[in-house]
């Protein structure tokens, strides 16, 4: 992990040159998506076991591609209470946040006593990709699923990796709490295809969330505008700003946790503080040795690691809004003085209570967040996503007369006639 003292006027090209680092490279596996994609919408479940031999090792035909219910309903038996109370806590947590983040149906008039609002309601049916293997994780499921509910989502399908030892049985107790009850086992590209386009098996869905490879990623990338996705994520990332105050045990101990999720993950400090920066640095170096996943860590810190020294805080603040972090932890004595001047994070964490790791699990807002700089136009997953608006218009006989001149003038003046004349003909009725 390197020290790099910065100058304000060099900002935009350090994090050119960091976000240049993390970019994948779409185009070596674009083409092998497109291939599985048009197969699977040609060949359907024939080409998912086809696919999931090839690339899982494992054979799924019609028969068991989903998941027995049996299984579902049996899952937990072999979590401890201490786990299962966990995941109920984060799914009680998260839905009752992300319900709190709904809209109603609105309606108002105006002069003319024209009825104008919009209408609100839950999307049909989602896919949801939960990654398998190494990465198999209920908390991918419990940040999306909860959304999907919340919103009133009534389909929900899960599509997961086989595995020769089964699914993973987190993920099942949770598909069961919130009562998800199509679970299938097939994953990568081929499985986004399948929800996105249907197959005898394997219904087509409305949007497709969840995080996945950069398989899963460029699938969703193909497939979008035939369905809605969430993002297209890339390596997690977590930028800690502090002052002088800030402990270094805390950013450190972040720094790693954060590093530990992949080779590619970035683990930043911004500080106005030479003293916190080398405190860090020597902490974090003690803390590797001694790490779990010390491997992963050492790859991401040595690549995608840097403690940055600027000369004023709102030097550090200017580079974090630049950079548009997908997590931002806060540790500065006076927050409340520079709060309004924090622009761009896809979700932030303030004071030193507060580790990203509670954003990952429990606290409410989802962990599904928009990475690689897109929070400078982009937000979190919520439940929002899961609800669609329809515009709602009502006209009044007072607001025909009062307004149909204008429409008439404008559609005249883009040669659309029959649009002035469809208005015309109320007017003289």
């Amino acid at each position: 992990m390197k020290i790099i003292s910065l100058n304000k006027s060099k900002i935009d090209k350090e994090i050119f040159n960091i976000r240049k680092s993390q970019e994948e490279d779409f185009e070596k596996v674009e083409d092998l998506v497109l291939k599985i994609i048009t197969s699977v919408k040609k060949n359907g479940d024939k080409a998912l076991s086809l696919f999931t031999k090839k690339f899982d090792g494992i054979l799924i035909n019609s028969n068991n591609i989903k998941l027995n219910k049996f299984i579902i309903e049996k899952s937990g038996e072999k979590l401890t209470a201490e786990l299962k109370s966990a995941i109920k806590t984060s799914i009680k947590r998260v839905t009752d946040y992300q319900k709190r983040k709904l809209t109603k149906n609105y309606r108002y008039k105006d002069e003319f006593g024209n009825k104008l609002g919009w209408n609100v309601s839950p999307l049909e049916r989602v896919g949801i990709y939960v990654p398998g293997g190494t990465a198999s994780y209920p908390s991918s499921l419990i940040m999306t699923g909860c959304l999907a509910r919340a919103a009133g989502v009534k389909e929900i399908i899960i599509c997961t990796p086989p595995n020769k030892n089964g699914i993973n049985e987190s993920i099942l107790y949770v598909a069961k709490l919130l009562k998800i009850h199509e679970v299938y086992q097939v994953g990568g590209a081929q499985a986004v295809a399948a929800m996105a386009y249907g197959t005898k098996s394997i219904p087509k869905v409305n949007k497709i969330v969840g995080p996945g490879n950069i398989f899963v990623a460029a699938a969703k990338k193909q497939v979008f505008g035939n369905v809605g996705i969430d993002m297209i994520a890339g390596p997690s990332e977590v930028l800690i700003l502090s002052d002088s105050y800030a402990n270094p045990d805390f950013i450190a101990n972040d720094l790693l946790a954060q590093a530990e999720h992949d080779s590619k993950a970035s683990a930043i400090l911004v500080t106005n503080s030479k003293k916190i920066a080398k405190k860090v640095h020597e902490q974090v170096n003690k803390l590797v040795k001694y790490a779990k996943r010390k491997n992963i860590i050492k790859q991401s810190l040595n690549k995608n690691g840097k403690i940055y020294i600027m000369s004023s805080v709102k030097d550090c603040i200017e580079f974090t809004n630049k950079f548009a972090p997908e997590h931002l932890e806060i540790f500065l004595k006076n927050f409340t003085k520079f709060e309004k001047d924090f622009k761009n994070a896809g979700s932030i964490f303030v004071g030193e209570n507060s580790a990203e790791a509670f954003g990952d699990y429990i606290a409410g807002p989802s962990h599904v967040l928009p990475t690689n700089g897109n929070a400078l136009f982009s937000s979190p997953l919520s439940s929002l996503d899961f609800i669609k608006y329809s515009s709602f218009t009502s006209i009044s006989k007072l607001g025909m007369k009062r307004l149909s001149k204008n429409v008439e003038t404008l559609a005249e003046s883009e040669g659309l006639y029959e649009h002035s004349n469809s208005v015309r003909i109320r007017k003289n009725k």
